[in-house]
């Protein structure tokens, strides 16, 4: 799915997988003129990558990324049917802050499950502050 207003992907998320999924992100936010998001969007990927190495068995997920006409909608696939949940977490747990960490940083998020609970996707959405963003460029961005 490439063209000027998206971008996907499949992959086993592994080791260095969200250095390069932030690095993607960064590079279709800066060509879409959505610089301002840069920082959410790549903690937001970074947490949700993150549920994927902690609860998916198998690793696999598909990325999504969707320019709007004023922002951005992220995606993460995966074929683990468990919806995520907010955890309460004590000062002492070293982890459970993920989904409160992403409510606290976009704009929306939400959790659609998959047909016939094959899996689920874990969506975030952000709005961009800048008047230029709503201009397409003509060439989309090349990762090597």
């Amino acid at each position: 799915m490439n063209d000027n207003s998206q971008y996907g992907m499949r992959f086993t998320v592994g080791a260095h997988s969200a250095r390069h999924v932030r690095r993607i992100v960064r590079t279709h936010l800066d060509f879409w003129a959505m610089s301002d998001l840069t920082d959410v969007a790549e903690l937001a990927v970074t947490e949700l990558l993150a549920n994927v190495v902690r609860h998916v068995p198998d690793r696999y997920c598909e990325l999504s990324i969707r320019r709007r006409p004023h922002g951005v909608r992220i995606e993460v696939s995966d074929r683990f049917p468990q919806l995520p949940l907010p955890l309460t977490a004590s000062e002492e747990d070293e982890s459970g802050r993920g989904l409160f960490l992403l409510d606290a940083v976009v704009d929306k998020w939400g959790v659609s499950p998959g047909p016939a609970r094959s899996g689920k996707t874990v969506w975030f959405e952000c709005t961009t502050s800048n008047v230029s963003a709503r201009v397409v460029p003509d060439d989309p961005p090349r990762h090597a």
